[in-house]
């Protein structure tokens, strides 16, 4: 019988954190969660921080909770990407880092194509525009908070600071730094010129490293303070989205995967860059992936749309459940409205099905009123959109994929899983839900040597999670209601 490793993964999501523990007896995973904390955004007059002195806390408690389950053999942190924190010359952390949701990098596009073409930092980047990318988050430091750049010695993406905080180590993981279009895709190196030009300070980058590497142990301070042994700390896909996909359980090389919770990240992996005039055309985006492998994605705004709506329908009084809402939605009449889910009304906090009402409006259509009404909206729009996206990556690379993975929180949703398979024509293949956990813990083993490689990594995955399939149904009228949703948003 194989030593049982066990493997601490924290896992940072939009609105919660987790600990979780993996027990590996080398053929499945076996997953705990140890600790579970609220992972709430702070504002604080006109900006939007990270609670990070609480989540540090939280990583803590997470580690004294390990404490009692016996020796950990690795940790490692993952979050979502673009976010940072800037640590002064003495190592210490000049302020909270501010969320990709606030609003500092309101025309800062503007002011990078000013200076470097969007065609060619595109060209240079492969990333996909975003107003919260870290290169517009540095250019709004350099234009309104000069002088806190000028105080910066490190640049530390969020998962890399938790694990300096925790280390002292300073480093920048290659899948993480690959979100904020700061990153040449095809050496997989910082772009220098792309720096100069944009006049941005080179010398807070931090060297970069591979998903799979120890980078440090647990400080002897922290050890002392918790009453806790050492434990390596290793780099692994630091973001989540590449911790997702490296535990798609794919049997075949080729496949789409959507790593679905409040973003639907969308796309293939892919050996090299995919960088042209059609990936430009429709803003597709060229992310690291464990293995030096691309993630060719396009990020589609998620189950926020749900969320959203069911915190609104909360404020107004109703007490009212996810499972409340599908079954509303099933309730009601077929293709009566669609949105565009990624129309940035509905990126934003607030009354979102007072904004789907008002592009209904807008474009003509029957405006939704009934909660399922507007639920059974945003579902049928999500699943045209990822026709749309599925039938792009198809052009771009000359290949059908039969099979469509969903990983992730969004797994959960069965209704969603089975109009997507309706209106994508595949079979949907869904799970594992705790698909970032897994990929987190599945590539600190690889790092140890005690499993082989990615192919063998997602054939354990597979092995200890359970999978649901969804066959196409209904597919002439999903296509029918797709040339409307072209006729509307193309």
């Amino acid at each position: 019988m194989s030593e049982i490793r066990q493997i601490l993964a924290f896992d940072f999501g939009a609105s919660s954190g987790r600990a979780m523990l993996g027990r590996f007896d080398g053929r499945t995973i076996e997953l705990e969660e140890i600790h579970r904390f609220s992972n709430d955004p702070v504002q604080v007059g006109p900006t939007l921080y990270w609670d990070v002195l609480r989540l540090f806390f939280e990583i803590k408690q997470g580690l004294i909770k390990a404490k009692a389950k016996g020796k950990i053999d690795s940790l490692g942190v993952d979050t979502w990407g673009v976010d940072f924190g800037l640590i002064d010359k003495d190592g210490r952390l000049l302020e909270n880092p501010v969320h990709y949701r606030d609003t500092r990098t309101v025309g800062m596009q503007d002011e990078a194509f000013a200076r470097v073409p969007r065609r060619e930092i595109y060209d240079r980047t492969g990333i996909q525009f975003m107003n919260f990318n870290t290169i517009f988050q540095l250019l709004a430091l350099k234009h309104q908070r000069p002088e806190l750049l000028e105080r910066a010695d490190a640049m530390l993406l969020m998962p890399d600071l938790f694990v300096y905080l925790l280390t002292g180590v300073r480093q920048s993981e290659q899948t993480m730094a690959s979100t904020g279009a700061l990153l040449n895709p095809y050496t997989g190196s910082w772009d220098e010129e792309l720096i100069a030009r944009l006049d941005l300070p080179r010398q807070i980058l931090q060297p970069l490293v591979q998903p799979g590497t120890k980078v440090g142990q647990i400080s002897d301070a922290i050890c002392q303070e918790l009453g806790i042994q050492a434990i390596p700390v290793m780099a692994v896909g630091e973001h989540d989205t590449a911790s997702a996909v490296a535990a798609v359980p794919a049997t075949q090389p080729d496949f789409v995967y959507i790593s679905s919770g409040t973003w639907s990240l969308m796309g293939i992996e892919s050996q090299t860059p995919v960088i042209n005039d059609q990936a430009y055309e429709f803003q597709f985006t060229n992310e690291g992936g464990y293995g030096r492998t691309t993630r060719f994605l396009k990020n589609i705004m998620g189950l926020w749309l749900i969320q959203e709506s069911r915190r609104q329908w909360i404020r107004e009084g109703a007490e009212v459940t996810f499972a409340d809402m599908e079954r509303e939605a099933l309730a009601c009449q077929p293709f009566q409205s669609f949105v565009n889910p990624d129309d940035p009304r509905l990126g934003v906090p607030g009354d979102m099905p007072g904004h789907i009402r008002e592009i209904c409006l807008e474009t003509g259509q029957h405006v939704p009123e009934s909660r399922g009404e507007v639920v059974r909206c945003i579902y049928e729009s999500l699943a045209l959109k990822y026709r749309v996206t599925k039938d792009s990556i198809e052009a771009m690379t000359g290949r059908t994929y039969p099979d469509l993975h969903v990983v992730g929180g969004g797994t959960k949703d069965g209704l969603l899983s089975q109009f997507t398979a309706n209106a994508t024509g595949s079979r949907v293949v869904a799970g594992p839900i705790e698909a970032t956990a897994l990929g987190n813990i599945a590539v600190q083993l690889i790092g140890q040597g005690a499993i082989k490689d990615l192919h063998e990594a997602r054939q354990v995955i597979a092995a200890s999670t359970s999978l649901k399939h969804y066959e196409p149904e209904e597919t002439d009228d999903w296509n029918l209601a797709l040339i409307r949703y072209l006729q509307l948003f193309s």
